[in-house]
């Protein structure tokens, strides 16, 4: 059974920084790549990285620059660096693997809000 379990969000000021963790297991997950997508209140969810096989990353326009997603396949983890945070990045961030890869499959979320 595939199960991805993100950690790591929690309360930061602006200009903060935070690093969310999702830990796959059940799957092989050198094999697959991954994403982060994120989901404000009262908006769509958006993908904000993904991340290949090859560790080839892409990101959304709006946090190019401050956020690197990175993964450690000895941990079947997937990170994302989060830095200079700003209030509209508040928002649930959650794992989830690309259906391009076979089933799609998604975390239950971690919630990141960005407050002074």
């Amino acid at each position: 059974q595939v199960q991805l379990v993100e950690s790591g969000g929690g309360l930061v000021q602006p200009g903060g920084s935070l690093r969310l963790s999702c830990i796959a297991s059940g799957m092989l997950f050198s094999a697959t790549g991954m994403a982060w997508y994120r989901q404000a209140p009262g908006k769509e969810r958006e993908l904000v990285a993904r991340i290949s096989v090859t560790s080839w990353a892409m990101y959304a326009d709006s946090v190019k620059g401050r956020f690197t997603i990175s993964r450690d396949n000895a941990k079947n983890t997937v990170y994302l660096q989060m830095n200079s945070l700003k209030p509209e990045d508040t928002a649930v961030y959650y794992c989830n693997r690309p259906s391009n890869y076979g089933t799609e499959y998604w975390g239950t979320g971690t919630l990141v809000t960005v407050s002074s």
